[in-house]
């Protein structure tokens, strides 16, 4: 579901680097309308904060009540004070829109930014979390909103299983304060969990928390769901932070979505300790035509034709017979000097010396994926969203496999088709070698080989055909032209 507007109510930031004129920066940069509701006018600088002038409830109140917004996300910020709060308490009880609460407490030069007693603020705020989409305090905020320390990742998991016991849908605690070679945040809905990991760059800059959180609403606004939401934001924030103004502590805020791979994240089931070493590629990796067929038959049939890279996708053979198949296709492709993949079937992969492995989303979960490293095979992951993307990132494959591209009838997918755009999008933004998936027939083969990806996955419009040797022929034919 899309968003027409983001409503963000946050403090205001004389310097212009944090609170409120970051959100409607950020906002700005990724095409977003937005509305402006301001909680505290503040003089400060990036140095320290000096005043800050709390507004009256009312007023807040009458602000909301003035952009008259309708079909929006709300990204809350700094809110400052009770009255505030009650506010926002009031407003969401009559709205149900996507909220982000960044609950901002403290400047980066540790100076409070709420008026009055801590605790009794704090008591207010938490009151909203049943009304909250998305809480994203980062460590220091998460120990005065729970009153206690986090010393280690085992406290932030239990710290994030605590506000979802108070009620929130999910919670992202960023991990920016901690110390180590990644700076990584941790994500829960009560069901999923994850890390969201990026190498940690040594820069202090002020106003990230904003925009993460306002760069989460944006994506929430265009539709993306909250998963893909958090690791759009994430890059979006790692490129402003990578070509931030060190001198000026300013992120660096540029129009659209990033479209750097330097800038994806790391999705992954435990804190990342170390980077993984990359799969093997090939030097020139041009697959060209990637039958994926599911016996060994076909590929006696295909590989004459000179199709140097297939896969191999059996869903309906078990024990012995499945590794007599996998055996014999592993001998049929060494025959023609083929590349031969085996989904999801890696220790058979391993035992009888396939080239590669090629493992969907679900399958990354059984999979020894440090065995198949190990074991000299390539690697390829399916992936259908940013989330997915990210999770593939982690394990630096062989290949990413990208789609469903058009609507296909080949196995039941969870995702809507992704479309071209998309797919052109996706061939920006990575270095790795990019295979496009379904749906992909003769009528639209010319304009998936025109994005120049570097292999076209094929099923039905091969096996499917009525002369499956003259089709895949003049599939073959259509891609060389369009490499020309």
């Amino acid at each position: 579901m899309t968003y027409k507007t983001v409503m963000v109510i946050a403090g205001s930031d004389s310097g212009c680097i944090a609170g409120i004129q970051s959100d409607l920066k950020t906002l700005q940069h990724l095409q977003i309308p937005s509305h402006a509701v301001i909680t505290a006018i503040t003089a400060q600088n990036n140095h320290d904060v000096f005043d800050i002038h709390y507004l009256p409830e009312q007023i807040i109140t009458n602000q909301i009540n003035a952009a008259t917004v309708h079909d929006c996300v709300l990204k809350i910020g700094m809110l400052g004070s009770i009255g505030a709060v009650s506010a926002v308490q009031n407003y969401l009880s009559r709205h149900h829109y996507p909220v982000i609460l960044d609950p901002v407490l403290m400047s980066s030069s540790g100076h409070p930014l709420f008026a009055g007693d801590m605790k009794k603020y704090c008591d207010s705020l938490m009151k909203l979390l049943p009304n909250i989409t998305i809480l994203t305090p980062n460590i220091l905020e998460a120990e005065i909103l729970l009153q206690r320390k986090i010393h280690d990742y085992d406290d932030v998991v239990s710290a994030a299983n605590e506000f979802i016991e108070m009620g929130i849908n999910t919670v992202l605690i960023k991990g920016g304060h901690f110390s180590g070679d990644f700076s990584q945040d941790f994500w829960t809905n009560g069901n999923e969990s994850c890390w969201i990991s990026s190498p940690r760059l040594s820069k202090h800059v002020r106003g990230t928390g904003c925009v993460l959180a306002s760069a989460t609403s944006a994506a929430l606004a265009q539709g993306y769901d909250i998963k893909d939401a958090l690791v759009l934001a994430k890059m979006y924030m790692n490129r402003g932070f990578r070509q931030a103004d060190v001198a000026a502590r300013q992120l660096y805020h540029q129009d659209g979505w990033p479209d750097d791979e330097a800038d994806l994240p790391s999705v992954l089931p435990l804190p990342e300790q170390s980077e993984s070493s990359a799969f093997k590629r090939d030097e020139q990796f041009n697959m060209g035509i990637y039958p994926i067929v599911d016996n060994a038959n076909w590929l006696q049939k295909l590989l004459p034709l000179g199709i140097k890279h297939v896969q191999l996708r059996i869903k309906n053979l078990t024990g012995n017979q499945l590794e007599d198949e996998i055996k014999k296709s592993v001998q049929i492709a060494n025959k023609y000097h083929a590349k031969l993949f085996i989904n999801d079937y890696w220790q058979l992969a391993i035992k009888h010396g396939a080239y590669g492995v090629h493992l969907g989303q679900e399958d990354l979960i059984d999979a020894d994926v440090a065995m198949i490293h190990a074991s000299g095979l390539r690697l390829g992951i399916s992936t259908h969203s940013y989330f997915e993307l990210a999770r593939a990132h982690a394990y630096r494959p062989s290949y990413i496999a990208f789609g469903p591209v058009y609507h296909t009838d080949s196995k039941l997918m969870s995702f809507a088709p992704q479309g071209i755009e998309k797919l052109s999008r996706w061939r920006k933004l990575l270095q790795y070698p990019l295979v496009a998936i379904g749906g992909i027939s003769e009528d639209n083969i010319d304009t998936v080989a025109a994005v120049k990806v570097d292999g076209i996955a094929m099923i039905s419009a091969i096996s499917h055909a009525q002369n499956p040797l003259l089709a895949a022929s003049k599939f073959m034919k259509k891609v060389t032209a369009n490499a020309a």
